[in-house]
């Protein structure tokens, strides 16, 4: 990588090396396990002209989600916020009957499926085929592709223009960021709102979260490089929430800038917008739409400033970070080796797998790992070659200790794997720092 992304500086300053990994989400069969594995390059770094983290494009969004391993719908808690945002959206924004709504990277319609039950008409677009095949059997209307310029001026001449466009954790998975922006502008009405949810990098330095660094992840934002990224395509952020999923995250409201400068909005500090009603009107409740004056967007940029975010005095010390965090877990696992204790992973996810292999963790020390997702049965993690069983393994092995990968749904799974307690076992979450857990039934 020799430019940035997203403003063309050369000015690109290393945040950390996690060395070279295969793609997070290329589950081996076993056929495959006596084939040679590909691995790529994975080094964040961070560009000093307008704070965009990235790794480079080593691999395309078409390598990777032409046919994809991950399903939404098996995280219980991931569906569940799904339905709050949409009760939350239909409520904020006045969706009705009358209403446009399209998701970017629907996956198996986790979350229009919620949309659906309301009567609002809405579109999936998801380049994936085989999860795209889950949410049209879902009763979602899916439309399959990946989202440009071209694809939302498409979609929107023969769907008409979304009142609200909804992309969640997929801003950070496209390497043309600004292609894609101007692809949500072509899908939202001039007065329409454009709802983003993303990993803050933020929580990511500031808890250790460098598992989250993987292939499928091109960028990682903070408030101020995701309104930068934003108005490429003529979008103005207009309100910022905090959120805590995938350990961190922020959704970013954002407008065109017709609605913001136009007669339905006004501009307000920094240029962001004040929000009005639907249409510019004001709502009969006299509840406000999302954002008011940009104060949270203030409040967060003013945050990542403190942190040290907006200059490179801030990313020194993450790397140091990162290799205790290898350290403390390799330590734990051979002492539990030299001991004669058992451990097994619970969950296959993306994050899991750069985990593992920065680490060097193979079948030796993680005999194996259980993941809900029947896709994911009979293969093995990619480089480390750990199998991947059906979740009736823990119970059947009964290993004295459960090493958590997906740890950003922690409350989920501390219910769901009480049952450990019962032959005493303890749960292990690696992230932020090396933490073993005694589970209650």
């Amino acid at each position: 990588m020799t430019t940035c992304r997203l403003c063309g500086s050369a000015s690109l300053a290393s945040v950390v090396d996690l060395g070279a990994t295969p793609p997070c989400e290329r589950f081996l069969t076993e056929r495959q396990l006596e084939e040679p594995e590909v691995t790529y390059p994975l080094h964040l770094r961070v560009c000093t002209g307008c704070w965009l983290a990235q790794i480079p494009p080593m691999i395309t969004p078409e390598e990777t989600f032409t046919e994809y391993a991950y399903f939404s719908s098996y995280s219980t808690s991931w569906v569940e916020h799904a339905r709050e945002f949409v009760r939350g959206a239909v409520d904020r924004l006045g969706l009705g009957a009358g209403s446009f709504v399209v998701e970017v990277a629907s996956n198996d319609g986790y979350l229009l499926r919620h949309v659906v039950e309301r009567g609002i008409r809405c579109l999936g677009i998801e380049p994936s085929e085989n999860v795209g095949r889950a949410a049209r059997d879902a009763g979602v209307t899916t439309y399959t592709a990946f989202l440009d310029p071209g694809t939302g001026a498409a979609v929107r001449a023969e769907h008409g223009p979304a009142d609200l466009v909804v992309a969640n954790n997929v801003y950070a998975h496209i390497p043309d960021v600004i292609g894609f922006t101007k692809g949500l502008r072509a899908l939202v009405a001039d007065d329409g709102w454009v709802s983003i949810e993303v990993q803050h990098l933020l929580t990511l330095m500031e808890r250790n979260q460098y598992d989250t660094i993987y292939h499928e992840h091109f960028q990682y934002y903070t408030v101020a490089s995701a309104r930068r990224a934003l108005a490429t395509g003529g979008l103005v952020l207009v309100d910022v929430e905090s959120l805590p999923t995938h350990g961190g995250s922020i959704r970013l409201w954002a407008r065109p800038l017709e609605a913001v400068n136009g007669p339905g909005g006004r501009s307000g500090p920094d240029g962001q917008g004040e929000p009005g009603g639907q249409n510019g009107r004001s709502r009969s409740d006299g509840q406000s739409r999302p954002g008011g004056p940009g104060g949270r967007v203030a409040a967060l940029l003013a945050a990542e400033k403190a942190a040290g975010l907006h200059e490179l005095s801030g990313y020194a010390e993450f790397g140091e970070r990162v290799a205790r965090v290898r350290r403390d877990l390799l330590g734990f696992l051979l002492d539990a080796a030299r001991e004669g204790r058992t451990v097994a992973g619970y969950g296959a996810p993306g994050k899991g797998n750069t985990l593992l292999n920065h680490c060097g963790i193979r079948p030796d020390l993680l005999p194996f790992t259980v993941d809900r997702n029947p896709y994911k049965h009979g293969r093995f993690t990619p480089g480390t070659r750990v199998p991947i069983l059906p979740p009736e393994r823990l119970a059947e092995e009964r290993p004295d200790y459960v090493l958590v990968l997906p740890w950003n749904l922690r409350e989920e799974l501390v219910g769901q794997l009480s049952f450990v307690h019962a032959w005493g076992g303890r749960l292990v979450f690696p992230i932020p720092n090396l933490e073993i857990v005694e589970v209650n039934p």
